[in-house]
């Protein structure tokens, strides 16, 4: 049993992905145009201007707080946060303090290993600094100022966190939700995602409670002791190894009675694996935050909010347990499918177009639902294994994704019918596929361009099977001498000749039965 309990909470930056910035019309594009090109005597916090916000950040905003189930603060203002820093040209930040657009929400997340509910403090909306840049003399630094002013939604958690596999999740989880909604791309890698994490440690309560006649021991296990700050995180796999790292820090400390007393803030450094002291937060830093004097206030009305409402998609969490329970998936299947919305809702286009294929078919019988029934477990899953393995497997070779494919799902589910059918086997379905991907075409029209369809002629594959047997003694003779792979060998000559239209099964059933 450990001894001490990790407690982490997170402070998430999301950028929200507008045609403008915050409070100025510049292009929120500044990763793509050469150094302080976006910019203008707004955002460069210039006398004399004066902030027009953007409401469209605002919905964005408010969009992300209800799909946290957040409550939603209807009066709210934007303040002023006041401190110096090179990458921030007004020498103040225009923020929430007061009162953020939502508060009190929760975040769900689950995993074969893992299952929690952390709870959200505040999401609220703020405009992006400037970016410092550290290049060639290390004296100097550059400030490019194309980020300033960006929209910037933060969202802070509460301390639910335990582990720094959890830490990970949740940020996934969280740019998956972004995605969903389509307010943000949260790509860590371009700092749309950014996130500062608030670790520390107290004694694990069942470890607590079993020693608490050690008079030695007066830890209460529900206090939360000073909290470190972790920075430079820069990715998914950054974010659990910087925790993992200061998990073990601290508790060496705890081990040696040196238990921190004071606030820190860490930078993580990747390269070296560690995190490294920046500074010591003697006390809380005073920004001297006031409402914002040249924005006015927000009132929310209702038409604003049905309206954000509306808005909101169903949302991974859910749609993961729908998926299970309505289409009988695997979890491994569901999190490839879920894990992009595009590529969900193709799935679920080409479901139901499958089942349309299903009813239409001459050889079934029974009312549409009953056919469904009968079918459908098997169906869905030889669908999704197709998706998932050959699909996708095609659309990563040629770095494309979904809504990129030539492929319709009308034309897939056709496809995936046909396999269904047994009038394609799965090699010539490969292939059928390979030229639906290239060219757009329906299955059945290259079905008959390519003259690819299963052969059904027992009499031509009869044919065929006895000329394998008679130009293949030496291989015959090897397996009726009890060597099972001369088998194999026989069946991939039968594939051959039929340009792989034959059904191996049933090449296999009756080269057995010749060869008795």
């Amino acid at each position: 049993m450990n001894k001490y309990e990790p407690v982490i909470g997170l402070e998430i930056h999301v950028q929200l992905k507008t045609k403008s910035k915050m409070f100025c019309s510049c292009l929120n594009s500044g990763d793509d145009r050469p150094p302080n090109t976006t910019i203008c005597p707004v955002c460069m916090g210039h006398p004399g201007v004066l902030p027009v916000t953007n409401k469209l950040a605002v919905k964005y905003a408010v969009m992300a707080a209800l799909a946290l189930d957040c409550k939603i603060n209807k009066k709210s203002h934007f303040d002023r946060k006041s401190y110096y820093y090179p990458d921030l040209p007004k020498n103040y930040q225009i923020s929430q303090y007061s009162l953020p657009f939502g508060h009190d929400g929760h975040l769900l997340f689950e995993t074969k290993e893992l299952k929690r509910r952390v709870r959200i403090e505040r999401v609220h909306l703020e405009e992006d600094t400037g970016k410092l840049l550290h290049e060639g003399d290390k004296s100097a630094s550059y400030v490019d100022y194309n980020r300033a002013g960006i929209p910037l939604m933060e969202v802070v958690t509460r301390p639910d966190i335990q582990t720094p596999a959890g830490a990970r999740i949740l940020l996934q989880e969280l740019r998956l939700i972004m995605r969903y909604l389509e307010i943000s791309d949260a790509d860590m890698e371009k700092g749309q995602l950014r996130c500062d994490a608030n670790v520390s440690l107290r004694p694990n309560p069942e470890y607590f409670l079993e020693k608490a006649k050690d008079a030695s021991i007066g830890l209460d296990p529900k206090k939360l002791y000073p909290k470190t700050e972790v920075k430079n995180l820069n990715s998914f796999k950054s974010v659990e190894k910087a925790l993992a790292y200061e998990i073990q820090r601290q508790t060496e400390l705890w081990d040696k009675d040196q238990a921190p007393t004071q606030q820190a803030t860490m930078g993580w450094d990747d390269k070296k694996g560690q995190t490294v002291l920046q500074r010591i937060k003697e006390e809380q830093h005073d920004y001297r935050y006031f409402p914002e004097p040249d924005l006015p206030p927000y009132e929310f009305d209702k038409k604003f909010l049905d309206s954000a409402k509306s808005e909101i998609v169903e949302m991974p969490y859910d749609r993961r347990k729908r998926f299970k329970i309505e289409y009988g998936l695997g979890d491994y299947d569901i999190d490839i499918l879920v894990g992009d919305k595009k590529m969900a809702h193709f799935f679920e286009e080409m479901i139901s177009e499958l089942k349309a294929w299903l009813v239409a078919l001459e050889q079934v019988e029974g009312s549409e639902e009953e056919i469904w029934a009968k079918h459908k477990k098997k169906l869905v899953k030889k669908a999704a294994n197709w998706m998932i393995s050959r699909l996708l497997g095609l659309l990563n070779e040629k770095k494309l994704g979904i809504t990129d494919s030539k492929i319709t799902p009308e034309n897939f589910a056709e496809l995936i019918t046909l396999v269904y059918e047994n009038k394609l086997n799965n090699q010539t379905a490969v292939a059928v596929m390979g030229k639906m991907f290239m060219t757009g075409k329906d299955p059945s029209n290259i079905m008959e361009e390519e003259d690819l369809g299963q052969l059904t002629d027992d009499k031509g594959l009869d044919a065929v099977i006895d000329s394998v047997i008679s130009n293949n003694k030496k291989v015959v003779d090897e397996y009726k001498s009890g060597k099972e792979p001369a088998l194999k060998f026989l069946i991939g000559q039968v594939m051959k000749q039929t340009k792989g239209r034959a059904d191996a099964k049933k090449v296999e059933e009756v080269l057995k039965y010749k060869l008795k």
